[in-house]
């Protein structure tokens, strides 16, 4: 499966401490920190993960959890922060510390299952997105999260019910682009041209043939690498003989 990364729209073991780096404040700040309340800190480790200081985030949120060490959010925010600063073990370690101080946490287990995700433990992923799925049915990312990961074991017909599933919930959940939410999502330009490619299939299904056609043009758009495809999924067999699918995709030749 190709390298994958993620983006944030809103997560190993767990280890007796986690794994995190440690950046160091210098001491006027560490005394302005010492004196931040739980929400003051949280808020703050908010902003600099929207400004993309993510080490900066990681000493804010290092800070609350030492105020507040139960605080399962928290715990959630760190990951992210650390995830988004390449420090996968110590994400994975933070979520599942969130996770287990709440086993009902769906965003922590997805989280899991993102960086499983981009580990190509795909086996360990799909279980936890369907953890989070069971806990939140209707939230778009997760579906869409759990589809990549059934498409990345070839198991294209569930995927394409996970993806179904999340364009009932949200046409537009690949567009999100929220720096400071607390659920990653699997989206890179390949992931959302195979999506794009899906929902042409779904809509084609559907006998939707100008959102159809719309799909497969942005999947073009986005290097859908498989276009050609269309040519031989039975999903577009109603569309061959239409001109306009020759215009995006053109016929093989004979």
């Amino acid at each position: 499966m190709r390298n994958l990364t993620l983006s944030i729209v809103m997560a190993a073991m767990l280890v007796a401490l986690p794994n995190y780096s440690v950046a160091k404040p210098d001491p006027d700040q560490g005394k302005a920190i010492g004196s931040m309340t739980v929400a003051e800190l949280g808020k703050a480790g908010d902003e600099a993960r929207a400004q993309k200081d993510y080490r900066q985030a990681i000493v804010y949120f290092q800070a609350a959890l030492r105020k507040d060490p139960k605080n399962a959010a928290l715990y959630n925010k760190l990951g992210l922060a650390a995830l988004k600063n390449g420090e996968m073990s110590s994400a994975r370690a933070n979520f599942q510390k969130s996770a287990r101080l709440n086993p009902k946490y769906a965003e922590a287990l997805n989280n899991i299952g993102a960086v499983d995700f981009t580990q190509k433990n795909l086996g360990s992923a799909v279980k936890y997105f369907k953890k989070a799925v069971a806990l939140e049915e209707t939230r778009a990312t997760f579906h869409v999260n759990l589809g990549a990961a059934w498409f990345g074991q070839n198991k294209v017909d569930r995927a394409i019910s996970e993806y179904t599933r999340a364009l009932e919930l949200d046409p537009e959940v690949l567009d999100a682009s929220s720096r400071t939410g607390v659920v990653a999502q699997v989206t890179t330009p390949e992931e959302r041209a195979r999506y794009s490619y899906m929902l042409a299939k779904i809509y084609a299904r559907r006998g939707n043939v100008e959102d159809c056609l719309r799909c497969l043009r942005k999947a073009k758009e986005e290097g859908y690498r498989d276009l050609a495809n269309v040519y031989k999924d039975e999903e577009f067999a109603s569309l061959r003989h239409d001109n306009r699918l020759s215009e995006v995709v053109p016929p093989p030749a004979k």
